[in-house]
């Protein structure tokens, strides 16, 4: 009995193991994937996607057939991204994912833009899309076999979106803020530090133990007009009291404390009320 069991055992741990061997095998995708990022001024655009081949098979009007939502390659739902809003095929798109399904025929795409939720393209087809557009189609007398979308013409504030399969293929002009991106940029820069920017140099100054005054500088700053928030009222009455001025200190503590009931932070009304009593001895 015991020998029967051992060989039930070693049979057993044979086939655990040639699953094993056999689950490790890999194969290519028949359709592989492509990942395509493009800078195109200040914004960052991706697309992620699967690249069938042609196969002497008749691709629009036959495999892809016209009229028909389509989505754009094979395997999972084409997706693009954007870093920063964009204009898209002449409609305007708001930073984030989407999913691209598209209506091919032979003198014109749709292309529908829904916002990425899977990589299933089937969830997506009952929903309404989050940017809808028309392109014209262009013909080849060169085919390429594999299906591939990517960029042309870039420039500093707009570039082409090439869609190419076989002898078709399909341009979408995207326009990107840039001027209004660096004119921001500039306008911030120009302007000098902000509230924030004086905040964390005199946390750090404070935390480092560096020059207090500089950092009282620095955190007065911060706090000045509309910008005082617990959190930098707080920072200030802690380095007043390292500096030996407790009295100011309670007083900026007092406001800080009142802050954070209002926004019901309990944790910095607790951090306030220990260091007044601290301060007041």
């Amino acid at each position: 009995m015991m020998q029967k069991l051992q060989i039930l055992l070693v049979f057993t741990l044979s086939l655990l193991i040639s699953n094993q061997v056999f689950g490790q095998i890999q194969t290519p995708a028949p359709s592989p994937g492509s990942k395509v990022t493009q800078a195109v001024g200040l914004t960052e655009i991706t697309i992620e996607y699967s690249r069938p081949g042609v196969k002497d098979r008749e691709i629009f009007g036959g495999l892809v057939p016209y009229g028909e939502l389509w989505r754009t390659g094979a395997n999972q739902a084409t997706k693009i991204s954007f870093d920063k809003d964009v204009t898209i095929g002449g409609q305007k798109c708001k930073a984030g994912s989407y999913a691209i399904l598209t209506v091919p025929n032979k003198d014109e795409w749709k292309f529908n833009l829904y916002t990425y939720e899977s990589g299933n393209f089937g969830t997506y087809i009952e929903k309404e899309p989050a940017v809808s557009f028309m392109a014209k189609t262009e013909s080849d007398e060169w085919s390429m076999w594999s299906f591939t979308m990517g960029f042309g013409e870039v420039k500093s504030s707009s570039a082409m979106l090439w869609v190419m399969w076989d002898k078709t293929r399909v341009g979408v002009p995207i326009e990107v803020g840039t001027e209004e991106q660096v004119m921001a940029s500039i306008d911030q820069v120009m302007a000098g530090p902000s509230a924030g920017d004086y905040y964390r140099a005199a946390t750090y100054y404070h935390d480092a133990g560096k020059d207090l005054n500089k950092a009282y500088e620095w955190i007065k700053k911060a706090n000045a007009g509309d910008n005082a928030r617990f959190w930098t009222l707080r920072r200030e009455a802690l380095i007043l009291a390292d500096m030996g001025k407790k009295k100011e200190a309670i007083t900026v503590a007092k406001r800080s404390m009142e802050m954070a009931k209002e926004a019901k932070n309990d944790d910095y009304v607790r951090m306030n009320e220990a260091s007044i009593k601290e301060w007041s001895k």
